[in-house]
Parts: C-alpha cells; sequence; structure tokens
C-alpha cells in the first residue's frame, strides 16, 4: 500500500511540474502574465485613441506582444500616423511602437 501511495505522489507531482512548466515563458510565447499585460496595454492605446478627436479610430489595429504595440490600418495623412505613434507612446508599459500605418 505505501508503494501505491509514493507511486500516486510522484505521478501527481510529475503532472503538476508539467503544469508549471506549461506556463512558462519562452522566446516564441508570451506567459499568462504577459498575455495579460499586452491586452491591457492595447486596451488602453485604443482608449487613448478614442479621446483623440484627430484620429479615425475604427480604420487603426492595435495588437501588442511583449509591450511592443503593432499599429496597422488606414490614415489621411501623415500627420495621423504620426500622432497614433505618438499616443501609444505615452502609455506606461508600452515599450516599442512598429507603425504599419498606410495613408491612404
Amino acid at each position: 500500500m505505501t508503494i501505491l501511495k509514493i507511486l500516486n505522489s510522484f505521478i501527481l507531482g510529475v503532472l503538476l511540474l508539467g503544469g508549471v512548466a506549461g506556463c512558462a515563458e519562452n522566446a516564441k510565447r508570451e506567459s499568462t502574465g504577459e498575455y495579460l499585460d499586452d491586452v491591457v496595454l492595447t486596451t488602453k492605446v485604443k482608449a487613448t485613441f478614442l479621446g483623440d478627436s484627430r484620429l479615425k479610430v475604427r480604420d487603426i489595429n492595435v495588437e501588442t506582444y511583449k509591450g511592443t504595440v503593432q499599429l496597422s490600418g488606414f490614415v489621411d495623412t501623415q500627420q495621423e500616423s504620426d500622432r497614433a505613434v505618438q499616443l501609444s507612446r505615452t502609455i506606461k508599459g508600452v515599450k516599442a511602437v512598429n507603425n504599419s500605418l498606410i495613408i491612404k
């Protein structure tokens, strides 16, 4: 009976260790915490855009990966593109901004 308890404890430990390792960060994937941080950053950037009357928010897509904000979509002028980048950089936690906005 004690061998069975030891074996069950060992198997449970291995499964728990595997579960924890599955949540760890690696070079190609985000950890759960990083993903949530990026969701918050994306939301903050979009909210900042909504508060700016000079931007047409519906034409700008925002994605964030490990603190780097990716802007894509369409704007009417270079000034709108520059404004979107400038506003994105003001958000605390944004490490970099990649501008892929296309001027119509």
